[in-house]
């Protein structure tokens, strides 16, 4: 499968955010071993119920730390407190990733002794870690439900799927993908709508749906409020037969693979202040059907090449790669849906503006670069209704880079298309500042 350069993401192969590592079931009086972004980790659960993710390997000889069954250290335990013993020479790693206990040594430890600690957090029934290739600090709280506390809701049990060898970029593209609805799912989609604020990429949409179906195979509207919070944790709230909530959560094992879970939360379907076991009963044959029209993504993902340059339609959604973005940044990676968040949603507005012939502008390549921080949102609808507004910040969750050239010379039709661009460019740039000019007037 491709990986992130192909998609032209930007110099950092993963993206930041936060991610689901494990369920939280899985965390027994045993570390566990995990490997995402590429490399390996160390996860369990302190004696104090503090969870504590490592850097797996140990600073002295190299050994996993999570990686042993055979070692008396495994035997007798490795938890000690919330610290972890290394399987090997029994060097013991606090929960901060310092050693803070080296046997048969009187020496005092060296401060090279450790391993890094990873800022995790356990909500909604998972363990969720902070990842950012830069080292940098949570930029947002993890995601959380009020109904994950509320005695009127089922809680789910996590869907383990696995791994998909799939970027990503090709799972979160589907949050803009209107017309796949009908072949994949079999909806009738009422109405759609995406807006891209911040960290958050957001779906609204309804219609009949042929897969979440009631027990007689009648189809009741099906309404969902769906958000992405950051690149891999997405929550959707339905409504249809029952009120409930999705849960899909994919983390990047390695470049190109991530690992996949689903959950389905309920609230009572009986409608109690406090669930029965026949509620119970009710939202595990739901959670089983929204499974059953996840797997119908699933499938197409798991048999599907990698989507770099696709023949995108106009009706295709917000996702597409329009080539105005090449007027901006005639020597920039294209724009995909991953890097909406970092463009504030330039070619929504475009896109949008096409459709419905609502008045719109971009700023000159100039003052795109210098006011990156201060773009327009666009939600885009099926109605194509346009509306604006102020984004902050905007996380960069692929950090791209903007080379001012291509590498090597230009040669035949890449000259060709240079030239055109170029005089594209000129004639949008003083159109804009036309349109600037007016609108300072204003």
């Amino acid at each position: 499968m491709a990986g992130t350069k192909d998609y032209g993401l930007g110099e950092f192969t993963y993206p930041r955010g936060w991610f689901m590592v494990a369920d939280a079931a899985e965390l027994t009086d045993k570390p566990l071993p995990l490997k995402f972004f590429g490399q390996d980790f160390a996860l369990y659960r302190g004696k104090s119920g503090k969870i504590v993710l490592l850097d797996a390997f140990c600073p002295h000889m190299g050994t996993h730390l999570a990686k042993n069954t055979t070692s008396y250290v495994t035997h007798d335990g490795q938890i000690e407190g919330d610290s972890i013993r290394c399987p090997y020479h029994g060097w013991r790693f606090g929960a901060d990733g310092k050693c803070n206990e080296i046997p048969f040594s009187s020496l005092p430890i060296p401060k090279a002794a450790c391993v890094r600690s990873w800022p995790v957090v356990e909500r909604l029934g998972a363990v969720f870690v902070w990842h950012d290739p830069e080292g940098g600090e949570p930029e947002w709280d993890a995601p959380d439900l009020a109904e994950w506390n509320d005695a009127g809701w089922v809680r789910h049990q996590w869907d383990h799927l696995g791994q998909l060898k799939c970027h990503q970029q090709e799972i979160i593209d589907n949050i803009a993908d209107c017309t796949h609805l009908q072949p994949v799912h079999g909806s009738i989609v009422n109405f759609f709508e995406n807006e891209f604020r911040g960290h958050l990429a957001i779906q609204r949409q309804g219609g009949p749906h042929r897969t979440l179906v009631t027990s007689d195979g009648k189809s009741p509207i099906l309404i969902t409020d769906t958000v992405y919070h950051g690149p891999g944790v997405l929550l959707s709230r339905m409504s249809g037969t029952h009120d409930a909530v999705i849960l899909i959560m994919h983390t990047s094992v390695e470049d190109g693979t991530v690992q996949v879970w689903h959950a389905l939360m309920v609230r009572s379907p009986s409608n109690s202040p406090k669930i029965t076991t026949q509620d119970t009963e009710a939202a595990r044959m739901y959670q089983a059907s929204a499974l059953a029209a996840f797997s119908q993504d699933f499938e197409v993902w798991s048999n599907k090449r990698a989507c770099i340059n696709g023949m995108f339609m106009p009706s295709d959604g917000a996702f597409r790669k329009p080539e105005s973005f090449g007027h901006v940044h005639p020597y920039s990676s294209p724009n995909r849906f991953g890097q909406v968040y970092h463009h504030g949603g330039l070619n929504q507005l475009r896109r949008a503006a096409q459709e419905s012939g609502a008045a719109f502008f971009i700023r000159k390549c100039r003052e795109f670069r210098a006011k990156l921080f201060d773009l327009p949102v666009h939600i885009f609808t099926r109605e194509s209704s346009l509306e604006a507004f102020l984004l902050e910040k905007p996380p960069q969750f692929f950090k791209a880079s903007y080379p001012r050239r291509p590498n090597g010379p230009l040669r035949g039709s890449q000259c060709r298309r240079q030239i055109v661009i170029t005089r594209r460019r000129g004639l949008i740039e003083k159109k804009l500042d036309q349109t600037l000019a007016v609108r300072r007037k204003l």
